[in-house]
């Protein structure tokens, strides 16, 4: 080979490695450059690594020292939290959901008297043998086994009741416990040994204060007895002297000594009463009565004292309202004595109204009942409304009281109407009177007004003569609701002159008018040839039949006349031969007179009384009345009496040596069983003390007199029990002449 060819080989290749190495140098500085490009990045990586792990550990510093915090504040909580419970006088302690304890504090424990086995970690039956095998409760006369079974039964209740458990050391402790949702049990021990020691004395002053108001209740059941038994003596015979031969300073004599015996009554009452109410022993026997009944039956009581100081008792009953319903008739009757008599005490002229409204009920509903006692009298200062229902008040200074009294009987009645869950208010103006309101809630005995006799619808113009304002009124509106067309005039010779020229249909009067009385009025249009039916109105019908007069008229009724003896006069009035009764004297109705048949024989009264001044006394009441009067020294006498005598009435004392009373009823009661027949008797007691009357009625009695017993009372109780086939019990004129 040339040289010229081997320099140019050599050339060729020294530039092919040239390239080469160029080659190999652009890619060395790629490869660097990508290498720095890579290095850089990790650079950053490694830079924000390093600021993440920073931040980690910071992070984690401060977790740390937060957890660290939390930890010192959990263990001040816990320990607070423990010394709060051991501080706390009960006993605390925690069971864990296997029942083994988790802990408790030293009031807890230390009801187990320093038992080293009692201690976290032992199960809740270990203690249970604990308990019994140490003593440390007293089980009474249970065995171990049976007590343990008993709490371990309770333990596992999902809700233990609480346990009360005596310990050895006379102590008493509550035991408390309540189960978490997890099953982990909380227990609680508090010593109660105060609390029953104080149970214990509280039941021994019961005790003490029971005996001592049993003690207090026999003395006034026999202060009652003791004194009523004497006063029926003293009140009889002077009612008996005052209806006798007596010149003006003896009858003054007798009849201050009834007064002052009926305010003694009176005052016994009030104290009696009062003492059983605030005793809580006064309780109420509901049963069926009739309202108006009971009203008019407490008026007629009254109507001669309010005569006697000339006022008028007025009676206004709702003509609508139904007069039959469930209370205890005994406790309204003393409620409406109460306001009633106090309305008349304290009147010095002019009237007392009684005054009936409510709305109807449904039978067995209850009706609102209101009464409204409204007089005339003193009235009573705004300022003393409140003082006149407390306890021994009355609305004038105790120095200078005008009317005597105990000042109890405001406060009785309103705790009587309270009772019965009604209300009492009263409104007044001094000088012009008061009215008394009572609400009473009464179950209606009756739908409505009962079906009975209806006036005449011929009776179409009624002619009213009553000087009373007030008393003339009630009758135009008891009238217009009957449908008649009223005409009212207030005398005799106003009544003339308007018959005069308007002769009415029926004519009603009152008996004692200025001038001209009813009596004479009634003669004096029959002289002038009126035939218009006549009714009298008097305060006192009796004496009122008794007038030559009383020919000349249809009926006489006692004012104020019930509603019912008004409707039924006048539906009387209305028979066919009604014209014809004006000729005929004896064909009045009312209390005048009576075409009743000859009775074969008169009524047998037996009356059981051991105390011979007693014997005395009725005797002496019933003397006027047409009677075959019969005395029983003791209840054995009464039964065999009974027997032997068939009496259509018995009047029953109630304490008797031997037999008494309740015993001798009994007996009867059985006797009649077999006879088939029921006659009323009628107890006489001087006992009054709450639970007297349920307990003698109870016996078979039908109705209950306290002494000192008044022969009105007696005269009724004995009328009532009079029967077609018998002579009526109250003379007629005839028979007293005769």
């Amino acid at each position: 080979m040339s040289l010229a060819n081997k320099l140019a080989e050599e050339r060729r290749a020294r530039l092919a490695a040239e390239r080469l190495l160029e080659q190999k140098q652009a890619e060395l500085h790629a490869a660097n450059r990508k290498l720095g490009l890579h290095a850089r990045a990790l650079s950053h990586e490694i830079t924000e690594t390093r600021a993440e792990v920073r931040s980690v550990r910071d992070e984690n510093r401060r977790v740390r020292s937060d957890l660290s915090a939390a930890n010192e504040k959990i263990e001040i909580a816990e320990r607070r939290l423990w010394h709060s419970i051991q501080t706390i006088e009960d006993g605390f302690a925690f069971f864990d959901a296997d029942s083994r304890m988790i802990a408790a504090n030293d009031a807890w424990l230390a009801v187990f008297d320093g038992v080293e086995a009692v201690r976290p970690g032992v199960s809740y039956v270990e203690i249970l043998q604990i308990i019994t095998e140490e003593g440390i409760v007293n089980i009474g006369d249970m065995s171990p086994r049976g007590w343990r079974e008993h709490m371990l039964d309770r333990w596992q209740a999902p809700a233990p009741g609480p346990e009360v458990l005596r310990l050895w050391n006379d102590h008493y402790i509550r035991l408390t416990d309540r189960r978490g949702a997890g099953g982990d049990v909380v227990s609680l021990v508090q010593n109660i040994t105060a609390t029953i020691r104080h149970e214990k004395d509280l039941k021994e002053a019961r005790r003490r204060a029971e005996a001592a108001n049993r003690a207090k209740s026999a003395f006034l059941a026999n202060m009652s007895h003791e004194i009523r038994t004497p006063m029926n003596g003293v009140v009889g015979m002077a009612d008996l002297l005052i209806e006798g031969a007596l010149d003006d300073e003896q009858r003054l004599y007798v009849t201050t000594i009834k007064h002052s015996a009926e305010a003694l009554l009176v005052i016994i009452n009030d104290v009696l009463d009062y003492s059983k109410i605030e005793a809580d022993r006064l309780v109420l026997h509901p049963e069926p009565f009739d309202l108006e009944r009971c009203i008019h039956e407490l008026v007629t009581l009254m109507q001669a004292d309010a005569r006697d100081r000339g006022i008028d008792l007025l009676v206004d009953y709702d003509l609508f309202l139904p007069t039959r319903f469930t209370g205890d008739p005994g406790r309204i009757r003393q409620i409406l004595t109460n306001l009633v008599g106090n309305a008349v005490k304290f009147t010095e002229a002019g009237h007392v109204m009684i005054r009936v409204t409510g709305v109807q009920a449904d039978e067995g509903a209850e009706a609102d009942i209101r009464i409204g006692i409204e007089d005339t009298g003193i009235g009573i200062p705004p300022d003393k409304i409140d003082h006149i229902f407390g306890e021994f008040n009355q609305v004038d200074d105790a120095q200078s009281r005008k009317f005597e009294g105990t000042g109890l009987g405001l406060a009785i009645t309103r705790k009587l109407v309270r009772l019965m869950g009604g209300d009492l208010w009263v409104e007044s103006e001094q000088g012009r009177g008061s009215t008394f309101g009572l609400s009473l809630p009464l179950p209606a005995a009756e739908p409505g007004m009962p079906e009975g006799p209806r006036p005449n619808p011929a009776l179409a113009r009624a002619l009213v003569v009553e000087p009373h304002d007030t008393s003339r009124a009630l009758l135009e509106r008891q009238l217009g609701a009957l449908g008649m067309r009223v005409t009212a005039c207030a005398d005799a010779r106003a009544a003339l002159g308007i018959v005069a020229s308007d002769t009415p249909d029926l004519l009603i009067c009152d008996h004692h008018m200025p001038g001209m009385d009813g009596f004479e009025l009634a003669a004096e249009l029959r002289a002038r040839g009126h035939a218009m039916q006549i009714i009298v109105l008097s305060t006192n019908s009796g004496s009122a039949a008794q007038e030559p007069a009383h020919g000349q008229v249809q009926a006489v009724l006692q004012k104020p006349v019930a509603r019912r003896d008004l409707v039924t006069a006048l539906a009387a009035l209305s028979a066919p031969d009604a014209a014809a009764m004006s000729d005929d004297p004896d064909a009045a109705i009312g209390t005048g007179s009576s075409t009743a048949a000859a009775v074969p024989r008169a009524m047998r009264v037996l009356a059981a009384e051991d105390n011979k001044t007693n014997r005395l006394v009725f005797s002496k009441m019933v003397q006027a009345l047409d009677i075959e009067l019969t005395f029983a020294e003791n209840g054995r006498e009464a039964v065999t009496l009974y027997q032997s005598m068939a009496p259509d009435i018995v009047f029953m004392d109630i304490s008797m040596p031997g037999m008494d009373g309740k015993a001798a009823t009994r007996a009867i009661r059985k006797i009649e069983k077999r006879q088939g027949r029921h006659v009323p008797i009628v107890a006489m007691t001087a006992h009054a003390i709450t639970g007297d009357d349920a307990d003698i009625l109870a016996a078979g009695l039908d109705h209950y007199l306290t002494k000192p017993l008044k022969r009105a009372v007696i005269v009724e109780r004995i009328a009532a029990a009079a029967t077609p086939d018998l002579r009526p019990p109250e003379r007629t004129t005839s028979q007293a002449a005769g």
